[in-house]
């Protein structure tokens, strides 16, 4: 895994942010909201965490770090197009795990990611099975 964060994976200027909040998909999630904006580059991540959310800057930071590590791991399989997080209030609450798990929750609504399977006990229906009626006449085995 690249933990490498160039320049050219962020969202940068205000112009940049400007674009996004004006003309991207928004989702919305009670800890944070994501603005979308398909586009031809690779995708780019901004972060917004206003003092609203924390007054300290370590509880800000943190919230941008994670989300920051979180974008790094998925960023191959994201879609092109620029990402802007917004955090709200609850973000200062939420454990580490919880803001990934909030993340990865609002890129999948947004269509961003594929939707991962659901866990259960039964194997995928990879095709349709036959339909057994009481119409169907029984093979006849009888006659052997």
């Amino acid at each position: 895994m690249n933990a490498h964060f160039p320049p050219s994976a962020r969202v940068r200027t205000g112009a940049e942010y400007a674009r996004v909040f004006e003309q991207a998909r928004r989702t919305s999630d009670p800890i944070l909201s994501l603005h979308w904006l398909a586009g031809e580059t690779p995708a780019k991540l901004g972060l917004a965490v206003s003092r609203k959310v924390d007054p300290n800057a370590v509880g800000r930071n943190r919230i941008k770090r994670v989300f920051r590590d979180q974008f790094r791991k998925l960023r191959a399989q994201l879609p092109a197009g620029e990402y802007v997080v917004v955090a709200r209030v609850a973000a200062r609450k939420a454990d580490n795990a919880q803001l990934r798990e909030t993340f990865l929750r609002t890129l999948v609504r947004a269509g961003a990611l594929p939707a991962s399977a659901a866990p259960g006990t039964m194997p995928p229906v990879t095709k349709p099975l036959p339909s057994l009626s009481r119409n169907t006449p029984k093979p006849d085995v009888s006659a052997g």
